[in-house]
């Protein structure tokens, strides 16, 4: 046989223990509390990793000594920098080890002390009951969900009730971007009844009212204020949109699709003065310092199409953003820098690599990125590929996109599917980086699937009741088979039945000889009405009509069952029966 050589680099087999037969992964050995915590092999010409990190950047009066630092006299830390760069382990810090077991707390305070991690955690929402999570390449994966009312869609309740629907299928940081209705409100309800972090754009808010032209420093820093007061975690500031970046955009398909990059651009042409985001960033820090308030500096000159990305304007501002992530870590800051939002496949890696060299390692916040722009209402898909990549090579945040991505205010459903899109990137990324622990989901989801253990299948489905009901479309009872391939077909029960492998016999995930699925919830009612694969009645009749067809009645065995049927018998069952409950009946006039 030919001798292989497996890409192995160090990098940790992501799993409890021993499982399976898969060599490990193939990304870079981890280095946490280095300039590469868990990180993906550099294809030849990409950026190093910068040499610097926020420990380069210390406040006035500050210095080193040892392994922390040393204040003035009389300084009081506030933020989670601060507190980190002095050596304290807050305890935001605790919890956030907590919920990433792969990681201490002392390490949690010196990623973030490097800047390299953030926990966006507003002194205010922290009474609110706000559960502290970690952003940073040493964490998990996390993903954002944005909503917010429009000027033409949506109100306060909605909002709130999106937020409870992201929260549900796992949106990690939540963005209310409403630029219509009662704004002040809407984000008062959202922050206090959110256990996430809560992010704003609050340059929205600055010009409800008022036209862009009438922006002052005095309005800028009193909304700053007042949202910082109410309790968001982390704002968008496009501060990295300059004068002598426009003309870079004059070519582009699409201009700025940023809506505070595009305002600001309208400020700057018709004052003929610096972006005042720029300007006044020092005042702004010190405002959000008082309540550790989270930067996540803005990509206001981002991508709107694949023809414009990693252009000369996106990455001019990309520099500016290195200088001000600078800036804000002498304020004592915490900070996360955006990304773009369309970007072909090819150039993933260099943009997040280019981001983590010009930034210091300061954690990456990108939407999508989408790969490809031709496919509207499938946008949630086309960019969860991206996002994929760009967790994969660096990202640290993914916001999420929806099926109503350039086309319309989603609503609850497109909340679902939009997260569940980017918990599946978030997720594939993390098991490829080799983060410990993190196929432990896998790899018992497979355990149940070898064993034909449909209920623990399900149980352990990250959406289990929309997969139960797609199952008992076809077929109701829990037998060894599904309706994919049937009895005979079944690789799993095959691989189950040969006594030599150990597939489908791991001790706990053994499952009775047959079980008959519960009646249909009102959720999976709803999925299977939604598919319209089957007519209503076949619905409703589903379960009691598909167990007397297999001869599963209350207190038998499924007829199919290859503990009561031999091969033969269970092929005909199946044919002859089960088949016939996805062919709904014709009416006369059908055609």
């Amino acid at each position: 046989m030919t001798a292989r050589m497996i890409p192995l680099r160090g990098a940790r087999n992501p799993v409890t223990g021993t499982s399976g037969t898969n060599p490990g992964s193939f990304s870079n050995a981890p280095a946490v509390g280095g300039k590469l915590a868990y990180s993906s092999p550099d294809t030849p010409g990409m950026p190093p990793p910068s040499d610097r990190t926020a420990w380069d950047f210390l406040p006035d009066g500050w210095r080193r000594e040892g392994a922390f630092a040393v204040a003035p006299a009389g300084f009081v830390p506030v933020t989670q920098l601060e507190h980190a760069r002095l050596g304290i382990v807050t305890k935001e810090m605790r919890r956030v080890a907590e919920r990433e077991p792969h990681l201490t707390a002392e390490q949690v305070r010196d990623e973030v002390a490097a800047g390299r991690m953030i926990i966006p955690a507003n002194r205010v929402h922290l009474s609110y009951g706000l559960d502290a999570m970690g952003v940073g390449r040493a964490a998990k994966t996390k993903i954002n969900a944005n909503m917010g009312a429009s000027p033409v869609a949506s109100d306060t309740d909605s909002e709130v009730e999106k937020l409870r629907w992201a929260e549900r299928w796992g949106a990690d940081t939540v963005m209310d971007l409403s630029t219509g209705g009662d704004i002040d409100a809407c984000r008062d309800a959202i922050v206090r009844n959110s256990r996430v972090p809560i992010g704003t754009v609050p340059i929205y808010s600055m010009i409800i009212g008022r036209k862009i032209e009438d922006l002052t420093e005095e309005i800028i820093l009193d909304s700053v204020r007042h949202q910082a007061e109410q309790g968001v975690d982390y704002f968008t500031i496009h501060a990295g949109v300059l004068r002598e970046h426009l003309p870079f955009v004059k070519a582009r398909l699409i201009g700025i699709v940023s809506r505070g990059g595009s305002l600001l651009a309208k400020w700057m042409i018709v004052h003929g003065k610096q972006n005042p985001m720029y300007t006044l960033f020092e005042s702004i820090c010190d405002v959000m310092r008082e309540y550790d308030v989270s930067f996540s500096l803005g990509d206001g000159l981002r991508p709107g199409g694949l023809g414009d990305a990693s252009d000369e304007a996106q990455l001019r501002e990309l520099d500016t953003l290195g200088e001000l992530t600078e800036r804000a870590w002498r304020r004592g800051c915490q900070v996360m820098v955006e990304g773009p939002g369309h970007v072909p496949f090819d150039q993933i890696e260099y943009n997040m690599k280019l981001q983590r060299q010009v930034c210091h390692g300061a954690p990456f916040y990108v939407l999508g990125p989408l790969v490809t722009d031709v496919f509207p209402g499938y946008d949630h898909i086309t960019s969860c590929i991206g996002a994929t990549s760009a967790a994969y090579h660096g990202a640290s945040l993914l916001c999420y996109v929806t099926p109503k991505e350039h086309v319309g205010l989603p609503k609850t459903d497109d909340v679902k599917q939009g997260c569940i899109a980017y918990k599946i990137a978030a997720h594939a990324a993390d098991v490829a980086l080799g983060i410990p622990g993190t196929r432990d989901w896998d790899d018992n989801l497979t355990r149940a699937r070898a064993a034909l253990n449909w209920e623990k299948h399900f149980e352990l489905a990250f959406d289990g009741d929309y997969a139960r009901a797609l199952h008992d479309e076809d077929l109701d009872v829990d037998t060894d088979f599904c309706a994919m391939c049937g009895h005979d077909w079944c690789s799993v029960r095959i691989s189950k039945e040969i006594v030599e492998f150990t597939s489908g016999k791991v001790e706990g995930y053994e499952r009775d000889a047959v079980v008959k699925s519960a009646a249909l919830t009102p959720e999976q009612q709803a999925t299977l009405q939604k598919r319209g694969v089957l007519p209503p009645e076949e619905i409703h009749r589903l379960a009691s009509k598909t167990r007397k067809a297999v001869g599963a009645e209350k207190g038998t065995k499924a007829a199919c069952h290859s503990d009561v049927a031999s091969d033969t018998d269970a092929e005909r069952l199946q044919q002859a029966k089960l088949i016939t409950l996805r062919i709904p009946e014709r009416g006369a006039d059908a055609e």
